[in-house]
């Protein structure tokens, strides 16, 4: 194989395996099978283009002209002409696909569906890398810079996923890039013929030195420098301290403890894809639960609380977090004269739920889960540490059902100083109208509880609000404030607004996040989806403690005691405390055909078509990705056995039962006899010299190895053999070569330790030769194809060069 041709092959996998941090955006992932076929028609008309050879600047024209053909063919092609030309309709069937994956990528969560101008995006991405990759590592000899683009298409699928191109994703980004800059340096050195090692070194002690002590080769140096910089890059970020998640982690509040009673709780925003969420045209299973609660619509399940109110967003606080105790506290500020009622839920995550914090009914009293979870007080919020996360959890968790009257909190005793000044903190930045407003709204109202309520009322249903979730969410004074003018929103801004309100007024409040109480099954239980994502304020009152309130009009249940009738509620059967099969989270029920994708994000449809459309997809991989995770799975873990597995069957084939009697098979049977001799010696450090005879090739063989008695007189036997077949005029067969070859083998086991042997065992050194042969192969094949396309060329010009026949 010639290098650029190497190098070609190089830049297109290092582009592909740079790709796969784009696979978990999309599901299926199937695009990466298009994208491949593209990029490898680029590449290989990038090779054609050298080959003639054409300018640099042509070679870079003529792979864009193809990558636009095969584009227009694969995603314009009834538009276009002659189904590939690209032609007017074709440019504004294009145009159109890119708005509408743009409009995709705006609406829909990760992992998105594979719709059609999604995949043109995809791959028109790879092949616009792919183009930079080829052009600056083989056209223009610069393999270096080629990594530039390689991380830009790594950095955007991080950033795509909020942090969660895993390990394994830069893995393959990181092995595509050293593969790169070795097939360039291989090719450099190969410009200079072939490589010395320069001057010798002495042998260490105890092992085997190489044939005039050379230094190993550049291109094995460059390897292990490579190996050595990768793992450096992956473990270095986990002994760093701040970066505990390293390339491993996906952030985003978990502790940082051992597992012991400390550590912190970061401050983060867990809101960032909840409008993502509550766009979702069909709705999908995060968890299903069983209660034994006769009302479910006030049974929020909270994830955290978001208390500190920066000016830019609400947040969470940084809070000492602690080992998760058998019986949680009792909340803070709640009197025994309030009335409550315990509640035991039993919970299933469905496997495609991925969350650092555990969804509980506020306020839990006690909760039963497996795994790496941590308790933090003040928000009463269990959050995962050392990546622990929901993802097809099982728990239960007994609950305070909290019912204060309004009696109780209109007379409520005054709050405790220090809550009062942590939680009415606002930015000195908050607009004027905001605190205007409230006061205007809550103008006449005696004490805070009616003034929460008033502007509960005035948010959900006297103030003209409009939920909306396609506003531009924001999350500062500006979008409180914009909020408050153009009266248009969804739950943030609604939460936020009331929250940011109520601590003007000097009432204690918080946002909570998490999810609405989900839509009851006709099995008894309770499935919640995606679309039920939701943020909601808390505000304090001594007494009853942390109290929610329901701004957000057309979404939740407003408290009963945020309203003048208390309705019935409805029963959804008892359940007894203890987990069940049936909670385990299915596909939810079909989408009605009457309610459009419009009316399902504005949540118009009612709970059974809001919680409708959930597909199997949503909870588990589909087969064909089982199928090619589970073949890419085997593939890895075949190769570290593929130079085990190739030796045993050579050594196999060259000491197996002899063949044929005649002399030149018996030839044959002392020349592989020797062959493996000469293998097992360089799979123990002694590495071949073809100049030697056999016999000092013996010598050197026992003198290296470090050979015992018995083990030396089987080479010298082997190596009499091999010069009697090479040089006598009718050579003997010698009975008992392959035992010989077994004694010498067991000599050098006997005198390496444990770590030789190992490697020995896993990465034998003459496992080159496999490489070696399939070069060779490759370059009888290539040279046999040039030829007949020589011979080919000729013929056609020799045809047109013939002189015309005479007439007459």
């Amino acid at each position: 194989m010639s290098g650029r041709t190497r190098l070609t092959l190089a830049a297109w996998a290092a582009t592909l395996m740079g790709s796969g941090a784009l696979l978990p955006l999309v599901r299926p992932a199937t695009w990466i099978f298009t994208a491949a076929f593209v990029l490898a028609l680029v590449s290989g008309a990038g090779a054609v283009a050298r080959r003639i050879p054409l300018a640099r600047p042509l070679t870079l024209l003529a792979q864009l002209a193809v990558a636009l053909l095969a584009l227009t063919a694969l995603f314009a092609g009834d538009q276009a002409v002659l189904l590939f030309l690209p032609g007017p309709e074709a440019l504004a069937h294009a145009a159109e696909l890119f708005r509408s994956g743009a409009a995709d990528v705006g609406h829909y969560a990760v992992p998105a569906p594979d719709t059609e101008g999604i995949r043109l995006m995809l791959v028109c991405g790879v092949v616009a890398i792919g183009l930079l990759v080829d052009g600056l590592a083989v056209t223009f000899r610069r393999a270096a810079p080629a990594g530039l683009p390689l991380l830009a298409l790594y950095s955007v699928a991080a950033g795509l996923s909020g942090g969660g191109a895993g390990w394994l994703w830069f893995l393959l980004a990181a092995s595509g890039y050293l593969v790169l800059l070795l097939a360039e340096s291989r090719d450099r050195l190969a410009a200079w013929g072939r490589v010395f090692g320069g001057a010798p070194r002495p042998a260490r002690s105890g092992s085997a030195a190489t044939a005039g002590g050379t230094t190993a080769s550049p291109a094995r140096t460059g390897r292990r420098i490579g190996a050595v910089a990768m793992g450096v890059a992956l473990v270095v970020p986990l002994a760093l301290p701040g970066f505990s998640g390293g390339l491993f982690g996906e952030g985003g509040g978990e502790g940082d403890g051992d597992g012991g009673g400390g550590g912190t709780i970061s401050a983060v925003n867990p809101l960032v894809s909840l409008q993502n969420n509550l766009r979702q045209p069909e709705d999908r299973e995060v968890l299903r639960y069983r209660t034994n609660a006769l009302d479910t619509s006030g049974l929020y399940l909270r994830l955290v609380a978001l208390d500190q109110f920066d000016g830019t967003s609400w947040k969470s606080s940084v809070r000492p977090i602690e080992d998760v105790p058998k019986r949680l506290p009792r909340p803070q500020g709640l009197d025994r004269a309030v009335a409550t009622t315990e509640v035991t839920t039993n919970f299933v995550a469905s496997d495609g739920y991925e969350q650092k914090w555990l969804p509980m009914p506020y306020p839990a009293s006690r909760v039963d889960v497996d795994g790496r979870w941590r308790y933090e007080p003040a928000g009463r919020t269990l959050v995962g540490d050392d990546r622990q996360t929901t993802r097809g959890t099982r728990y239960q968790v007994v609950s305070l059902d909290v019912r204060p009257t309004a009696e109780q909190l209109a007379t409520a005793p005054p709050v405790p100083e220090k809550l009062r000044r942590e939680y009415t903190q606002v930015p000195p930045s908050l607009p004027e109208d905001v605190r205007t407003t409230a006061l205007e709204v809550t103008k006449g109202a005696r004490g805070n509880y009616e003034r929460a309520v008033r502007l509960q009322d005035w948010f959900a249903r006297d103030g003209g609000f409009r939920y909306d979730v396609e506003v531009e969410s924001g999350t500062g004074v500006q979008a409180i404030s914009r909020f408050l003018k153009d009266k248009e929103g969804f739950c943030v801004h609604f939460s936020f607004s009331m929250a940011a309100m109520a601590r003007t007024l000097g009432i204690p409040a918080r946002v909570a996040v998490g999810f609405m109480p989900g839509t009851p099954k006709a099995d008894g239980s309770v499935s919640v989806g995606i679309r039920d994502a939701h943020a909601w304020p808390e505000l304090y009152f001594e007494g009853a403690g942390w109290t929610r309130f329901e701004p957000t009009p057309s979404r939740g249940s407003v408290p009963s005691y945020a309203r003048p009738d208390t309705p019935s509620g409805t029963a959804t059967g008892t359940a007894r405390p203890q987990q069940s099969a049936s909670a385990q989270p299915s596909a939810g029920p079909s989408a009605s055909e009457s309610c459009t994708a419009q009316m399902r994000r504005q949540g118009d449809c009612g709970p059974e078509a809001s919680a409708a459309g959930a597909s199997s997809g949503g909870s588990g991989p589909d087969a064909g990705t089982v199928l090619l995770w589970s073949l890419g799975a085997l593939v890895v873990l075949a190769l570290p056995f593929g130079p085990l597995l190739w030796r045993g069957r050579v050594r196999a084939r060259r000491l197996g039962p002899a063949g044929a009697r005649s002399p030149a098979g018996t030839a044959a049977r002392t020349l592989a006899v020797w062959q493996e001799v000469v293998d097992t010696a360089w799979d123990h450090g002694v590495e071949p010299d073809e100049s030697r005879t056999p016999r000092n090739t013996a010598d050197r063989i026992v003198r290296l190895g470090g050979l015992d008695e018995e083990a030396a007189r089987a080479v010298h036997r082997i190596a009499g053999a091999v010069e009697e077949t090479l040089y006598a005029p009718r050579p003997a067969a010698r009975p008992g070569l392959a035992e010989e070859a077994v004694r010498v083998r067991a000599g050098f086991r006997a005198s390496a330790d444990r770590r030789t042997r190992l490697r020995v065992l896993l990465a034998p050194r003459s496992a080159a030769r496999l490489r070696w042969s399939a070069g060779a192969r490759w370059v009888s094949v290539t040279d046999a194809w040039s030829l007949r396309w020589h011979t080919a060329a000729g013929r056609v010009t020799s045809s047109f060069r013939r002189p015309p026949r005479e007439t007459g």
